[in-house]
Order: structure tokens, then C-alpha cells, then sequence
């Protein structure tokens, strides 16, 4: 069976339905993060899509569960079977300062505010409990995450997060997926093969259940 990967999505719903329309006998889509608009809104797509958190969310609506058709929210740390594959994520960016917080008193507004990238609202991180988690699971297929494993440069600085790298030497997943930094990119982190995956208006991938060997694909 082939199914698909998406980058980050940032609102843009017409590329990701366009992607979706051209390749209908795929039958479910999984996304590294960052769906929503700069609102926090989302749109219905044709065919189902698995996402994990990104930075830029609706995160009341991912709360309250309330996304439209075609949109399924991965929590961070849940181990799920989306067809005859075993995904996990790690959503949401690392930040020093939050991570050994649990991430049910990740501190956010209390009244839904107009953009979903408001800097008070911390659900955009993961923490250590759910990294722990995930370095627990096993026989995972596709492990995804917002953040980069390191080495990842941008410029000269390394972008990756060793969260990431921990759970990578520990899970050993068939496959990495990441987004975050909005370009094509491949590596093999701990012997993983780790992909970062572009702007959906840009690339995405197609996967092979079997083997989890992949196509990118130019849009």
C-alpha cells in the first residue's frame, strides 16, 4: 500500500487539496505539523489527514476536538495504527524552559485569542514526559515530529533538538518524518532514516507500507 506525507501546511488547504485530488487512491495522508492558518483555523480536505502539533496551531479547536472533516489530531506520545502502520508522534517545538513541565500544566490562555501563534500559549511545546514515553515504544513504523534531529543547520547554527536525537537511539522507528524548517532534507540519525519534509506547496512524500521506502514528489 502506498500512502503520503505532507509538510508544513500553514493554511494553505488549496495545495493540500490539489496533492490530495491528484492522487486519490492514496488513502490517508500523515503531517508533521503546523496545519492551521495564522488564525488557527482549518478547512475540510478530501481524504484523511494524521497530524501532529506544530508551533502554529488552533490549539482550542485540537482541545475541543473540533476539526473539520478529513482532520485527525495524533497527541503527542499515543502510539496509533493508521491503516497496516504504527505511528507515534512528538509534536510541538522544544523549549528548555517548559520541558520539564507536565504537559497538562503547559500554561495558555484562557479565552481563545485571534492568532494561533499567541506567544503566551505553551501547548506549542512537547516535554520530557512525552519524549519518555516515546523512548519506551517499540515496532513503531513512522515516528513523527516537528523538530529536527541534529545535525540539522540553518546558517551556522545547529537548528536539531537531542530530545528528538534520544528518541530516535532509543525507538529505532522504520522511519522519521520531521517539518519545522520548511525544506527537503534527508539524514540517518542513531542508523534512522530521518526526512524533512517542505512546505506542502512545494514537495511531499509517497511511502511504501512494505518497505517504507519513499518518492519525493514535486508539486
Amino acid at each position: 500500500m502506498i500512502f503520503g506525507a505532507l509538510g508544513d501546511i500553514h493554511g494553505d488547504f488549496a495545495a493540500a487539496r490539489r496533492v490530495m485530488d491528484a492522487h486519490p487512491d492514496v488513502p490517508f495522508w500523515l503531517c508533521v505539523g503546523d496545519v492551521a492558518d495564522g488564525e488557527g483555523r482549518y478547512e475540510a480536505l478530501p481524504a484523511p489527514l494524521h497530524f501532529i502539533k506544530g508551533n502554529n496551531e488552533g490549539f482550542d479547536a485540537i482541545a475541543a476536538g473540533d476539526l473539520p472533516d478529513g482532520l485527525h489530531y495524533v497527541p503527542n506520545a499515543r502510539l496509533q495504527t493508521i491503516g497496516p502502520v504504527r505511528v507515534a508522534g512528538l509534536g510541538g517545538t522544544f523549549a528548555p524552559t517548559w520541558f520539564e513541565t507536565p504537559a497538562a500544566a503547559l500554561p495558555h490562555p484562557r479565552k481563545g485569542t485571534a492568532k494561533a501563534t499567541e506567544l503566551a500559549d505553551n501547548r506549542r511545546h512537547s516535554v520530557r514526559e512525552e519524549a519518555d514515553a516515546c523512548k519506551a515504544m517499540d515496532r513503531v513504523d513512522v515516528f513523527l515530529t516537528h523538530e529536527a534531529p541534529r545535525p540539522f543547520r540553518v546558517g551556522r547554527v545547529d537548528a536539531g533538538k537531542t530530545p528528538v536525537n534520544e528518541v530516535l537511539a532509543a525507538m529505532k522507528p522504520r522511519l522519521h518524518l520531521f517539518g519545522h524548517h520548511h525544506r527537503f532534507s534527508e539524514q540517518r540519525p542513531h542508523g534512522v532514516r530521518s526526512v524533512g519534509l517542505d512546505l506542502v506547496s512545494r514537495s511531499f512524500l509517497l511511502i511504501d507500507s512494505d518497505a517504507f521506502s519513499y518518492r519525493v514528489m514535486d508539486v
